[in-house]
């Protein structure tokens, strides 16, 4: 699917929570049981947006799937490592949108110092294996019976990347002190 990637804004919280919706409503990909409100969407878009990317990829219908990244946890020391997250609209599922914006992500997180990025995946998702996997992650271990939601106890893979590596690694800059070029590079593919 031909498209474009930008970096988001709390505009497109509206496209978020559309994209978003069934994931919550119907699956158990996500452990969320109630569709976030618009504005506690814009409110984590900008959040988000202070220190790491939050991507979307648009189409001629708008926007038709996003990703970001989070902090692995809150305590300093883990502050080289992020999870990232990605959904996409049904209507453009296996077209490339997911690796789009896994890709240019990833890009990003390695520019801005991070040592490693976290998925964690709600099992069974082949679809989800897959694009970590084509997107350089390992299998890490999992979690079983960790999430319980529509009835039914969900166990939960965690895929690894390494981004950089260094005996003693500055911490990762804010995305907003990056280069224009380097963003422009990784928006691109």
């Amino acid at each position: 699917m031909s498209g474009t990637l930008r970096m988001a804004t709390s505009a497109d919280a509206p496209a978020v929570q559309r994209i978003y919706a069934p994931y919550v409503e119907e699956t158990p990909i996500t452990f969320e049981t109630t569709v976030p409100a618009v504005e506690t969407l814009a409110s984590k878009l900008s959040e988000t947006l202070r220190r790491d990317p939050w991507l979307v990829y648009e189409h001629d219908d708008g926007v038709v799937g996003y990703a970001y990244a989070g902090p692995l946890r809150e305590r300093d020391a883990y502050r080289w490592a992020v999870e990232l997250s990605v959904y996409v609209d049904s209507s453009a599922r296996r077209q490339g949108v997911g690796y789009a914006l896994y890709d240019a992500l990833l890009a990003l997180l390695t520019a801005q110092g991070y040592a490693s990025a976290y998925g964690g995946v709600t099992l069974p998702n082949p679809a989800s294996v897959a694009l970590h996997e084509r997107c350089g992650f390992e299998h890490v271990g999992t979690f079983p019976d960790v999430g319980y939601k529509h009835d039914d106890w969900h166990d939960v893979g965690w895929w690894r990347r390494r981004l950089t590596a260094s005996a003693a690694p500055d911490p990762p800059r804010p995305i907003d002190t990056l280069d224009d070029a380097v963003l422009r590079e990784a928006l691109a593919g």
